[in-house]
């Protein structure tokens, strides 16, 4: 009988609760969630974010908004596009990525907006490597033999042109080409398959710690480099910062105020290029020299200046997709944006002009 009327006065509280909506009861509504103060939040692991995690630049930035900031493993030295799935699941408010495989996971139905875009690339970025061993001395040399890289990434936006332009161009999956493509998508087993003679070439930012110790101990050689005037220096090589559309529509001060702590660690990591690359070093737990090499050589790609203009950013993007499609690529072909999505894509109020920019008197 107790247990009878327990359950009746449940189902009456529930019934008001309907009725009476939930600020009767104590209970936020879905508008006041959408301002309410966030206690944390995950930015992923960078050279640059360590810094600002380390000299208490985020901290100060952060405070006035009641948030701590927490740096976390995006996973892209396990799987690359891992930290698109965090993104996707909450378990990062900002995800880095170069721009072509933002715009591909944007066509493959991430709600997502771009909120931060670099400015040009630099042929040094992503070239085509070989083993110092190796005959290959061009890219052309590479005919008939076996390249592997991670499919939806810099490793194949940027060997693609490079080998175009070479005439030898990359196996589509609907065309053969004169260079054999295996999809790799671990950055670690890329690296091991080129070591172990699984594949003959590839292709990746020599920037990051493993394939910088690799050029500075003289174990491989780069044979290639995206041209200067091409479309992936231009266009598709561009870093990009991209936030779930939800997120920013409901928190656009966090995601200036994580633009604003960037633009200022950037210009402290320039002028303190020593001190940085200890910090580097030590929370990412790399050499210091290879924390060094990640900020002075001209592959970098963690500590470029920005691009203020939201319609250089809507041009880099419509230029590459169409490029690409052009040359074989069986991904964007089959599902790309259309100019009005590559608009929305690009969320304005973060560039020059706009409501949220870093950039002028904002």
């Amino acid at each position: 009988m107790a247990s009878k009327m327990r359950l009746t006065a449940l189902f009456a509280v529930l019934v008001a609760a309907f009725l009476l909506g939930p600020r009767q009861f104590g209970l936020a509504t879905a508008s006041e969630q959408t301002t309410a103060t966030v206690a944390s939040i995950n930015f992923p692991i960078e050279g640059w974010t360590v810094v600002a995690q380390a000299k208490g630049f985020f901290k100060e930035e952060f405070d006035k908004l009641g948030t701590e900031v927490k740096l976390v493993d995006p996973g892209t030295m396990q799987l690359v596009g891992a930290e698109a799935a965090m993104l996707d699941r909450g378990g990062l408010a900002v995800a880095q990525r170069m721009i072509y495989p933002a715009t591909v996971q944007k066509a493959n139905g991430i709600d997502a907006s771009i909120v931060w875009l670099s400015g040009q690339s630099s042929p040094a970025r992503t070239p085509v490597l070989a083993l110092k061993s190796s005959s290959a001395e061009t890219v052309a040399d590479l005919d008939g033999k076996n390249f592997g890289s991670s499919r939806v990434s810099c490793g194949w936006s940027s060997p693609t042109e490079i080998f175009d332009k070479a005439g030898v161009p990359l196996d589509t999956k609907n065309d053969q080409g004169r260079v054999r493509f295996t999809n790799i998508s671990n950055p670690v087993a890329g690296n091991a398959a080129l070591l172990s003679g699984r594949i003959d070439a590839t292709a990746t930012h020599v920037a990051l710690p493993d394939v910088a110790a690799l050029l500075k101990t003289g174990e491989v050689k780069t044979i290639g480099n995206s041209p200067d005037d091409g479309v992936y220096v231009n266009a598709a090589g561009r870093v990009a910062y991209f936030v779930m559309r939800e997120f920013v529509q409901q928190h656009p001060e966090h995601i200036r105020s994580f633009l604003r702590v960037r633009e200022r660690t950037v210009a402290w990591i320039n002028a303190n290029v020593d001190e940085a690359a200890k910090i580097v070093a030590r929370d990412t737990r790399v050499p210091v020299d290879i924390a060094r090499f990640g900020i002075e050589d001209a592959s970098e790609f963690q500590y470029m200046k920005g691009e203020p203009s939201a319609s250089v950013a809507v041009n880099a993007i419509e230029t590459f997709q169409a490029w690409y499609i052009d040359h074989g690529d069986d991904i964007l072909k089959s599902r790309h944006l259309t100019n009005e999505q590559i608009e929305a894509f690009v969320d304005r109020r973060f560039f020059s002009g706009g409501e949220y920019s870093i950039y002028g008197n904002n």
